[in-house]
Protein backbone atom coordinates (compact mmCIF):
# COMPACT_ATOMS: atom_id res chain seq x y z
CA UNK A 1 0.00 0.00 0.00
CA UNK A 2 2.71 2.66 1.06
CA UNK A 3 4.25 2.02 -2.79
CA UNK A 4 1.17 2.60 -4.49
CA UNK A 5 1.05 5.64 -2.29
CA UNK A 6 4.75 6.67 -3.37
CA UNK A 7 3.80 5.88 -6.95
CA UNK A 8 0.54 8.27 -6.90
CA UNK A 9 2.99 11.21 -5.20
CA UNK A 10 5.94 11.16 -7.32
CA UNK A 11 3.45 11.27 -10.43
CA UNK A 12 1.76 13.84 -9.04
CA UNK A 13 4.60 15.78 -8.45
CA UNK A 14 6.09 15.48 -12.11
CA UNK A 15 2.92 16.70 -13.61
CA UNK A 16 2.29 20.08 -11.60
CA UNK A 17 5.73 21.58 -13.36
CA UNK A 18 4.42 20.00 -16.64
CA UNK A 19 0.63 22.09 -16.16
CA UNK A 20 2.31 24.50 -15.07
CA UNK A 21 4.54 25.41 -17.99
CA UNK A 22 1.19 24.90 -20.18
CA UNK A 23 -0.76 27.41 -18.21
CA UNK A 24 2.63 29.96 -19.25
CA UNK A 25 2.98 28.79 -23.14
CA UNK A 26 -1.09 28.40 -24.26
CA UNK A 27 -1.21 26.46 -27.31
CA UNK A 28 -3.14 27.62 -30.54
CA UNK A 29 -6.24 26.21 -31.83
CA UNK A 30 -3.83 25.41 -35.44
CA UNK A 31 -1.14 24.32 -33.50
CA UNK A 32 -3.27 21.63 -31.05
CA UNK A 33 -4.80 20.63 -34.70
CA UNK A 34 -1.49 20.38 -36.49
CA UNK A 35 -0.44 18.27 -33.33
CA UNK A 36 -3.01 15.76 -33.27
CA UNK A 37 -3.03 15.13 -37.00
CA UNK A 38 0.92 14.52 -36.51
CA UNK A 39 -0.62 12.08 -33.10
CA UNK A 40 -2.96 10.31 -35.73
CA UNK A 41 0.09 9.60 -38.13
CA UNK A 42 2.11 8.37 -35.97
CA UNK A 43 -1.10 6.00 -35.23
CA UNK A 44 -1.21 4.57 -38.26
CA UNK A 45 2.41 3.75 -39.01
CA UNK A 46 2.26 2.15 -35.83
CA UNK A 47 -1.05 -0.08 -37.03
CA UNK A 48 0.81 -0.90 -39.85
CA UNK A 49 3.60 -2.01 -38.67
CA UNK A 50 1.85 -4.22 -36.34
CA UNK A 51 -0.62 -5.53 -39.03
CA UNK A 52 2.81 -6.81 -41.24
CA UNK A 53 3.99 -8.25 -38.25
CA UNK A 54 1.32 -10.20 -37.88
CA UNK A 55 1.06 -11.36 -41.21
CA UNK A 56 4.59 -12.24 -41.38
CA UNK A 57 4.21 -14.33 -38.05
CA UNK A 58 1.00 -16.03 -39.83
CA UNK A 59 3.06 -16.94 -42.73
CA UNK A 60 6.06 -18.44 -40.79
CA UNK A 61 3.80 -20.35 -38.28
CA UNK A 62 1.67 -21.87 -41.47
CA UNK A 63 5.10 -23.13 -43.35
CA UNK A 64 6.39 -24.68 -40.18
CA UNK A 65 3.03 -26.79 -39.53
CA UNK A 66 3.51 -30.17 -40.38
CA UNK A 67 1.62 -32.12 -43.41
CA UNK A 68 -0.84 -34.75 -42.49
CA UNK A 69 -0.84 -37.40 -44.68
CA UNK A 70 -4.29 -38.87 -45.75
CA UNK A 71 -5.54 -41.90 -43.76
CA UNK A 72 -5.44 -44.74 -46.68
CA UNK A 73 -8.48 -45.77 -49.18
CA UNK A 74 -10.04 -42.37 -47.88
CA UNK A 75 -9.14 -40.47 -51.30
CA UNK A 76 -10.81 -41.93 -54.01
CA UNK A 77 -10.94 -39.77 -57.29
CA UNK A 78 -12.75 -41.09 -61.23
CA UNK A 79 -10.15 -40.85 -63.82
CA UNK A 80 -12.09 -39.03 -67.28
CA UNK A 81 -9.12 -39.93 -69.53
CA UNK A 82 -8.80 -42.90 -71.49
CA UNK A 83 -5.96 -45.09 -72.46
CA UNK A 84 -4.78 -45.12 -76.29
CA UNK A 85 -3.05 -48.50 -75.31
CA UNK A 86 -4.44 -51.88 -75.14
CA UNK A 87 -4.20 -51.88 -71.10
CA UNK A 88 -7.39 -50.05 -69.16
CA UNK A 89 -7.60 -47.42 -68.08
CA UNK A 90 -7.99 -47.00 -64.30
CA UNK A 91 -11.87 -46.81 -63.43
CA UNK A 92 -11.45 -45.89 -59.93
CA UNK A 93 -7.82 -44.96 -58.28
CA UNK A 94 -6.68 -44.82 -54.36
CA UNK A 95 -3.58 -42.84 -52.81
CA UNK A 96 -3.09 -44.03 -49.66
CA UNK A 97 0.08 -44.69 -46.95
CA UNK A 98 1.07 -48.06 -48.22
CA UNK A 99 0.82 -46.86 -52.36
CA UNK A 100 -1.51 -46.55 -54.87
CA UNK A 101 -4.47 -48.89 -55.67
CA UNK A 102 -6.61 -48.68 -59.15
CA UNK A 103 -9.33 -50.77 -60.63
CA UNK A 104 -10.03 -51.10 -64.16
CA UNK A 105 -11.78 -53.64 -66.39
CA UNK A 106 -11.81 -54.89 -69.67
CA UNK A 107 -14.97 -56.09 -71.68
CA UNK A 108 -14.57 -58.40 -75.15
CA UNK A 109 -16.97 -60.52 -76.30
CA UNK A 110 -17.14 -62.36 -79.93
CA UNK A 111 -19.72 -63.01 -82.46
CA UNK A 112 -18.20 -65.88 -84.73
CA UNK A 113 -18.61 -68.11 -87.82
CA UNK A 114 -16.04 -70.73 -88.19
CA UNK A 115 -15.36 -73.29 -90.28
CA UNK A 116 -14.40 -75.93 -87.00
CA UNK A 117 -14.35 -76.50 -84.13
CA UNK A 118 -10.98 -76.80 -82.86
CA UNK A 119 -7.82 -75.58 -83.79
CA UNK A 120 -6.37 -74.00 -87.26
CA UNK A 121 -5.82 -77.13 -89.49
CA UNK A 122 -6.18 -81.07 -88.19
CA UNK A 123 -4.86 -84.52 -89.32
CA UNK A 124 -6.99 -86.29 -87.14
CA UNK A 125 -9.14 -87.35 -90.08
CA UNK A 126 -6.82 -89.97 -91.61
CA UNK A 127 -6.95 -93.20 -91.51
CA UNK A 128 -6.56 -95.49 -88.53
CA UNK A 129 -7.72 -92.25 -86.17
CA UNK A 130 -11.34 -92.72 -85.09
CA UNK A 131 -11.50 -88.66 -84.07
CA UNK A 132 -13.91 -86.94 -87.02
CA UNK A 133 -14.30 -83.23 -86.25
CA UNK A 134 -16.50 -82.94 -89.34
CA UNK A 135 -16.65 -80.30 -92.30
CA UNK A 136 -19.81 -78.05 -90.92
CA UNK A 137 -19.66 -74.19 -90.28
CA UNK A 138 -20.42 -73.56 -86.18
CA UNK A 139 -22.14 -70.08 -85.20
CA UNK A 140 -21.37 -69.03 -81.85
CA UNK A 141 -20.90 -65.89 -79.10
CA UNK A 142 -18.10 -66.13 -76.73
CA UNK A 143 -15.99 -63.78 -74.71
CA UNK A 144 -15.51 -62.57 -71.23
CA UNK A 145 -15.22 -59.77 -68.41
CA UNK A 146 -12.08 -58.87 -66.94
CA UNK A 147 -11.88 -56.44 -63.68
CA UNK A 148 -8.34 -55.81 -63.01
CA UNK A 149 -6.86 -54.73 -59.22
CA UNK A 150 -3.45 -53.52 -58.96
CA UNK A 151 -1.64 -52.09 -56.49
CA UNK A 152 1.83 -50.41 -55.89
CA UNK A 153 4.10 -48.76 -53.79
CA UNK A 154 7.36 -46.64 -54.75
CA UNK A 155 9.28 -44.77 -52.56
CA UNK A 156 11.67 -41.91 -52.93
CA UNK A 157 14.81 -44.07 -53.79
CA UNK A 158 12.91 -45.39 -56.49
CA UNK A 159 12.76 -48.97 -54.45
CA UNK A 160 8.91 -50.62 -55.07
CA UNK A 161 6.89 -53.42 -54.49
CA UNK A 162 3.30 -53.82 -55.93
CA UNK A 163 0.67 -56.85 -57.06
CA UNK A 164 -2.01 -57.34 -60.11
CA UNK A 165 -4.59 -59.99 -60.10
CA UNK A 166 -6.71 -60.15 -63.14
CA UNK A 167 -10.13 -62.31 -62.60
CA UNK A 168 -12.67 -63.09 -65.59
CA UNK A 169 -16.17 -64.10 -66.06
CA UNK A 170 -16.67 -65.97 -69.20
CA UNK A 171 -19.90 -65.67 -70.92
CA UNK A 172 -20.36 -69.57 -70.72
CA UNK A 173 -20.29 -69.14 -66.82
CA UNK A 174 -17.08 -69.95 -66.06
CA UNK A 175 -14.77 -68.58 -64.23
CA UNK A 176 -11.12 -67.50 -65.15
CA UNK A 177 -7.98 -65.82 -64.43
CA UNK A 178 -5.61 -64.20 -66.55
CA UNK A 179 -2.77 -62.59 -64.16
CA UNK A 180 -2.12 -63.04 -60.47
CA UNK A 181 1.38 -61.70 -60.05
CA UNK A 182 3.42 -59.64 -57.66
CA UNK A 183 6.78 -58.20 -58.14
CA UNK A 184 9.19 -55.63 -56.28
CA UNK A 185 12.44 -54.14 -57.29
CA UNK A 186 13.81 -50.81 -58.54
CA UNK A 187 11.85 -48.34 -61.11
CA UNK A 188 13.55 -48.43 -64.43
CA UNK A 189 16.47 -50.71 -63.54
CA UNK A 190 15.24 -54.31 -62.50
CA UNK A 191 12.56 -56.53 -61.18
CA UNK A 192 11.84 -59.88 -59.65
CA UNK A 193 8.20 -61.14 -60.46
CA UNK A 194 6.57 -64.31 -59.42
CA UNK A 195 3.31 -65.94 -59.80
CA UNK A 196 0.60 -66.08 -62.72
CA UNK A 197 1.28 -63.34 -65.81
CA UNK A 198 2.64 -63.81 -69.63
CA UNK A 199 6.80 -63.10 -70.15
CA UNK A 200 8.17 -61.43 -73.32
CA UNK A 201 5.95 -62.12 -75.83
CA UNK A 202 8.44 -63.47 -79.08
CA UNK A 203 5.60 -63.64 -81.44
CA UNK A 204 3.41 -60.82 -81.75
CA UNK A 205 0.17 -60.39 -83.78
CA UNK A 206 -0.49 -56.78 -83.04
CA UNK A 207 -4.31 -56.39 -83.59
CA UNK A 208 -5.02 -59.95 -84.27
CA UNK A 209 -8.83 -61.25 -83.25
CA UNK A 210 -8.55 -65.00 -83.77
CA UNK A 211 -5.13 -66.61 -82.63
CA UNK A 212 -4.70 -65.11 -79.40
CA UNK A 213 -6.82 -65.08 -76.55
CA UNK A 214 -7.41 -64.56 -72.60
CA UNK A 215 -6.81 -67.01 -70.43
CA UNK A 216 -4.18 -70.16 -70.38
CA UNK A 217 -1.23 -69.38 -72.44
CA UNK A 218 0.67 -72.79 -72.13
CA UNK A 219 -1.57 -74.87 -71.89
CA UNK A 220 -3.54 -77.28 -74.34
CA UNK A 221 -1.62 -75.28 -77.23
CA UNK A 222 -0.51 -78.62 -78.67
CA UNK A 223 -3.47 -80.66 -79.93
CA UNK A 224 -2.39 -83.90 -80.90
CA UNK A 225 -3.29 -85.17 -84.73
CA UNK A 226 -3.81 -81.05 -85.26
CA UNK A 227 -0.82 -78.92 -87.00
CA UNK A 228 1.26 -77.26 -84.43
CA UNK A 229 2.05 -73.30 -85.15
CA UNK A 230 5.04 -73.32 -82.96
CA UNK A 231 5.16 -69.51 -81.51
CA UNK A 232 7.26 -69.34 -78.21
CA UNK A 233 4.83 -69.80 -76.17
CA UNK A 234 5.63 -73.32 -73.82
CA UNK A 235 7.69 -71.67 -71.53
CA UNK A 236 6.09 -67.80 -71.62
CA UNK A 237 4.00 -68.59 -67.99
CA UNK A 238 -0.10 -68.52 -67.51
CA UNK A 239 -0.56 -72.63 -66.92
CA UNK A 240 -2.95 -73.97 -64.83
CA UNK A 241 -0.90 -76.65 -63.40
CA UNK A 242 1.97 -74.24 -62.01
CA UNK A 243 3.86 -70.91 -61.38
CA UNK A 244 6.48 -68.87 -62.74
CA UNK A 245 9.44 -66.92 -61.80
CA UNK A 246 11.13 -63.91 -63.30
CA UNK A 247 14.07 -61.25 -63.37
CA UNK A 248 14.55 -58.56 -65.86
CA UNK A 249 16.42 -55.71 -65.85
CA UNK A 250 17.34 -52.67 -68.00
CA UNK A 251 20.14 -51.13 -68.93
CA UNK A 252 20.04 -47.88 -71.48
CA UNK A 253 18.21 -49.62 -74.82
CA UNK A 254 19.33 -52.73 -73.86
CA UNK A 255 16.84 -54.98 -71.78
CA UNK A 256 17.38 -58.53 -70.19
CA UNK A 257 14.88 -60.97 -68.65
CA UNK A 258 14.90 -65.06 -67.28
CA UNK A 259 11.91 -66.28 -67.01
CA UNK A 260 11.39 -70.03 -64.89
CA UNK A 261 8.45 -71.27 -65.78
CA UNK A 262 7.50 -74.64 -63.23
CA UNK A 263 4.63 -77.03 -64.19
CA UNK A 264 3.04 -80.37 -64.87
CA UNK A 265 4.67 -80.60 -68.51
CA UNK A 266 1.87 -82.64 -70.04
CA UNK A 267 -0.52 -79.56 -69.69
CA UNK A 268 0.93 -78.18 -72.75
CA UNK A 269 -0.85 -80.95 -74.50
CA UNK A 270 -4.25 -80.71 -74.96
CA UNK A 271 -6.40 -84.27 -73.36
CA UNK A 272 -2.32 -84.86 -72.48
CA UNK A 273 -1.61 -86.96 -75.62
CA UNK A 274 1.72 -86.40 -77.51
CA UNK A 275 2.19 -88.83 -81.02
CA UNK A 276 -0.73 -91.02 -80.28
CA UNK A 277 -0.07 -91.85 -77.14
CA UNK A 278 -1.22 -90.42 -73.08
CA UNK A 279 1.55 -89.32 -72.04
CA UNK A 280 2.19 -90.04 -68.14
CA UNK A 281 3.85 -87.81 -65.69
CA UNK A 282 6.86 -88.60 -63.46
CA UNK A 283 8.17 -84.91 -61.98
CA UNK A 284 7.19 -81.40 -63.15
CA UNK A 285 9.17 -79.71 -65.67
CA UNK A 286 11.19 -76.46 -65.09
CA UNK A 287 10.98 -74.13 -68.25
CA UNK A 288 14.26 -71.51 -68.89
CA UNK A 289 13.64 -69.12 -71.16
CA UNK A 290 16.18 -66.40 -71.47
CA UNK A 291 15.50 -63.07 -73.48
CA UNK A 292 17.60 -59.99 -74.58
CA UNK A 293 16.02 -57.24 -76.33
CA UNK A 294 17.71 -54.16 -77.93
CA UNK A 295 15.38 -50.66 -78.93
CA UNK A 296 16.58 -47.75 -80.34
CA UNK A 297 13.83 -44.96 -81.51
CA UNK A 298 10.99 -47.19 -83.24
CA UNK A 299 12.45 -50.20 -83.84
CA UNK A 300 13.09 -53.29 -81.36
CA UNK A 301 14.93 -56.55 -81.76
CA UNK A 302 14.60 -59.34 -79.94
CA UNK A 303 15.94 -63.19 -79.14
CA UNK A 304 15.48 -65.71 -76.96
CA UNK A 305 15.59 -69.41 -76.24
CA UNK A 306 13.39 -71.52 -74.29
CA UNK A 307 14.13 -75.56 -72.90
CA UNK A 308 13.10 -77.84 -70.49
CA UNK A 309 15.69 -78.43 -68.16
CA UNK A 310 14.91 -81.41 -66.33
CA UNK A 311 15.12 -84.96 -67.73
CA UNK A 312 12.01 -87.84 -67.66
CA UNK A 313 10.05 -85.55 -66.87
CA UNK A 314 7.07 -87.13 -68.91
CA UNK A 315 6.76 -89.99 -71.42
CA UNK A 316 5.21 -93.19 -72.25
CA UNK A 317 6.15 -96.94 -71.33
CA UNK A 318 6.88 -99.19 -74.00
CA UNK A 319 4.64 -102.06 -74.27
CA UNK A 320 7.19 -104.80 -75.12
CA UNK A 321 9.67 -103.95 -73.22
CA UNK A 322 7.99 -102.02 -70.64
CA UNK A 323 10.46 -99.31 -70.42
CA UNK A 324 9.83 -95.79 -69.63
CA UNK A 325 10.05 -93.45 -72.81
CA UNK A 326 11.48 -90.36 -72.09
CA UNK A 327 9.58 -87.65 -74.29
CA UNK A 328 10.07 -84.26 -72.22
CA UNK A 329 12.39 -82.91 -74.70
CA UNK A 330 11.87 -79.51 -75.65
CA UNK A 331 14.11 -76.61 -77.04
CA UNK A 332 12.91 -73.22 -78.99
CA UNK A 333 14.44 -70.54 -80.28
CA UNK A 334 13.05 -67.17 -81.98
CA UNK A 335 13.85 -64.34 -83.18
CA UNK A 336 11.80 -61.28 -83.30
CA UNK A 337 11.75 -57.49 -85.40
CA UNK A 338 9.38 -54.83 -84.93
CA UNK A 339 8.77 -51.40 -86.36
CA UNK A 340 6.14 -49.14 -84.81
CA UNK A 341 5.81 -45.13 -85.15
CA UNK A 342 2.11 -45.37 -84.22
CA UNK A 343 2.91 -43.18 -80.77
CA UNK A 344 3.87 -40.25 -82.63
CA UNK A 345 1.84 -40.46 -85.69
CA UNK A 346 -1.55 -42.74 -84.61
CA UNK A 347 -3.46 -41.38 -87.85
CA UNK A 348 -0.24 -42.26 -90.64
CA UNK A 349 1.88 -44.66 -88.50
CA UNK A 350 2.72 -48.14 -89.47
CA UNK A 351 3.13 -50.99 -86.95
CA UNK A 352 5.58 -54.06 -88.61
CA UNK A 353 6.37 -56.83 -87.13
CA UNK A 354 7.98 -60.10 -88.01
CA UNK A 355 9.06 -63.23 -85.80
CA UNK A 356 10.67 -66.49 -86.48
CA UNK A 357 10.78 -69.33 -84.03
CA UNK A 358 12.31 -73.46 -84.10
CA UNK A 359 11.24 -76.09 -81.96
CA UNK A 360 13.42 -79.39 -81.06
CA UNK A 361 11.35 -81.32 -80.05
CA UNK A 362 11.29 -85.76 -78.98
CA UNK A 363 10.76 -87.15 -82.31
CA UNK A 364 9.89 -83.63 -83.63
CA UNK A 365 10.61 -80.55 -85.64
CA UNK A 366 8.78 -77.30 -86.22
CA UNK A 367 9.30 -74.19 -88.00
CA UNK A 368 7.22 -71.20 -88.06
CA UNK A 369 7.92 -67.78 -89.33
CA UNK A 370 5.53 -64.79 -89.77
CA UNK A 371 4.80 -60.69 -90.23
CA UNK A 372 1.99 -58.35 -89.83
CA UNK A 373 1.65 -54.84 -90.43
CA UNK A 374 -1.10 -52.26 -89.31
CA UNK A 375 -1.94 -49.06 -91.13
CA UNK A 376 -4.91 -47.03 -91.01
CA UNK A 377 -7.04 -49.58 -88.32
CA UNK A 378 -6.38 -52.29 -91.04
CA UNK A 379 -3.90 -55.01 -90.44
CA UNK A 380 -3.03 -57.76 -92.28
CA UNK A 381 -0.93 -60.87 -91.61
CA UNK A 382 0.50 -64.07 -92.55
CA UNK A 383 2.21 -66.94 -90.54
CA UNK A 384 3.81 -69.94 -92.39
CA UNK A 385 4.53 -73.08 -90.33
CA UNK A 386 6.35 -76.36 -91.05
CA UNK A 387 6.13 -79.79 -89.01
CA UNK A 388 8.13 -82.65 -89.10
CA UNK A 389 6.83 -85.54 -86.98
CA UNK A 390 9.70 -88.09 -87.27
CA UNK A 391 7.06 -91.21 -85.56
CA UNK A 392 3.35 -91.83 -84.65
CA UNK A 393 1.60 -94.43 -82.90
CA UNK A 394 -1.95 -95.58 -83.98
CA UNK A 395 -4.41 -97.23 -81.85
CA UNK A 396 -1.59 -97.33 -79.10
CA UNK A 397 -4.29 -97.72 -76.34
CA UNK A 398 -5.90 -101.18 -77.95
CA UNK A 399 -5.07 -104.30 -77.17
CA UNK A 400 -2.99 -105.20 -80.47
CA UNK A 401 0.51 -106.06 -79.29
CA UNK A 402 2.29 -105.29 -82.53
CA UNK A 403 2.15 -101.84 -82.47
CA UNK A 404 1.92 -99.76 -85.43
CA UNK A 405 4.01 -96.61 -86.12
CA UNK A 406 4.59 -94.32 -88.68
CA UNK A 407 6.16 -91.39 -89.73
CA UNK A 408 3.35 -88.59 -90.93
CA UNK A 409 6.13 -86.82 -92.16
CA UNK A 410 6.37 -83.10 -93.40
CA UNK A 411 3.40 -80.75 -93.91
CA UNK A 412 3.24 -77.00 -94.15
CA UNK A 413 0.42 -74.54 -92.95
CA UNK A 414 -0.59 -71.28 -94.24
CA UNK A 415 -2.58 -68.96 -92.38
CA UNK A 416 -3.93 -65.66 -93.60
CA UNK A 417 -5.27 -63.17 -91.10
CA UNK A 418 -6.72 -59.94 -91.15
CA UNK A 419 -8.48 -57.05 -88.66
CA UNK A 420 -10.13 -53.07 -88.99
CA UNK A 421 -10.70 -51.13 -86.09
CA UNK A 422 -13.61 -48.83 -85.73
CA UNK A 423 -13.01 -46.57 -82.78
CA UNK A 424 -14.76 -44.16 -80.85
CA UNK A 425 -18.70 -46.12 -81.01
CA UNK A 426 -21.69 -43.88 -80.00
CA UNK A 427 -18.64 -41.21 -79.36
CA UNK A 428 -17.02 -43.45 -76.62
CA UNK A 429 -13.41 -43.67 -77.21
CA UNK A 430 -13.09 -46.13 -74.83
CA UNK A 431 -15.60 -48.66 -77.04
CA UNK A 432 -14.69 -50.37 -80.25
CA UNK A 433 -15.49 -52.99 -82.65
CA UNK A 434 -12.79 -54.88 -84.43
CA UNK A 435 -13.70 -57.07 -87.52
CA UNK A 436 -11.80 -59.97 -88.08
CA UNK A 437 -11.19 -63.02 -90.55
CA UNK A 438 -8.65 -65.44 -91.07
CA UNK A 439 -7.97 -68.61 -93.63
CA UNK A 440 -5.46 -71.40 -92.94
CA UNK A 441 -4.85 -74.26 -95.27
CA UNK A 442 -2.59 -77.27 -94.67
CA UNK A 443 -0.75 -79.08 -97.72
CA UNK A 444 0.54 -82.68 -96.39
CA UNK A 445 3.95 -83.32 -98.23
CA UNK A 446 4.25 -87.46 -97.53
CA UNK A 447 0.17 -88.08 -95.86
CA UNK A 448 -2.81 -88.42 -96.91
CA UNK A 449 -5.41 -85.53 -96.13
CA UNK A 450 -9.01 -85.45 -96.83
CA UNK A 451 -9.97 -82.47 -99.10
CA UNK A 452 -12.58 -81.67 -96.63
CA UNK A 453 -9.68 -80.97 -93.95
CA UNK A 454 -7.20 -79.32 -95.47
CA UNK A 455 -8.58 -75.75 -94.80
CA UNK A 456 -10.09 -73.48 -91.92
CA UNK A 457 -12.21 -70.10 -91.97
CA UNK A 458 -13.38 -67.64 -89.85
CA UNK A 459 -14.91 -64.13 -89.20
CA UNK A 460 -15.64 -62.36 -86.33
CA UNK A 461 -16.86 -59.16 -84.60
CA UNK A 462 -15.19 -58.38 -81.29
CA UNK A 463 -16.82 -55.84 -79.28
CA UNK A 464 -14.29 -54.30 -77.03
CA UNK A 465 -14.91 -52.12 -74.24
CA UNK A 466 -12.47 -50.68 -71.48
CA UNK A 467 -13.38 -48.99 -68.32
Amino acid sequence: MKIKLLAIAISLGLSIPVISEANKNPLTIEQRLELLEQRTLAAEKRAELAEQKAASLEETLRNAKPEVPPATNQIAHISQTINKDVKAPSLIETNGQYGKLKLYGDVEFNTDIASKKGQLTSINTQTGKDKNYGDYEKWGINGRILIGVDGERILDNRNYAGFSVQPLANIDGKMGLDDAAFFFGKKENWQVKLGRYEAYDMFPLNQDTFIEYSGNTANDIYSDGFGYIYMMKEGRGRTNSGGSMMFNTTHNNWYFETNLLIEDGTSVFNKGEYHGRKQINKKNVIYVRPVIAWNKDNFKIAAALESNIINNAYGYEDKKSGQFKDQSKRNGYGLSLSWDNLKQDPINGIALNWSTSYLDATNETDFTTGANVLWHRLQLGYIYAHNDIKSYALNYESTIDNEVLFGPGKYDIHTLYTSYELPNILDMNNFKIYLGGYYSVIDGKEIQVKNSDKDRYGVRMRFKYLF
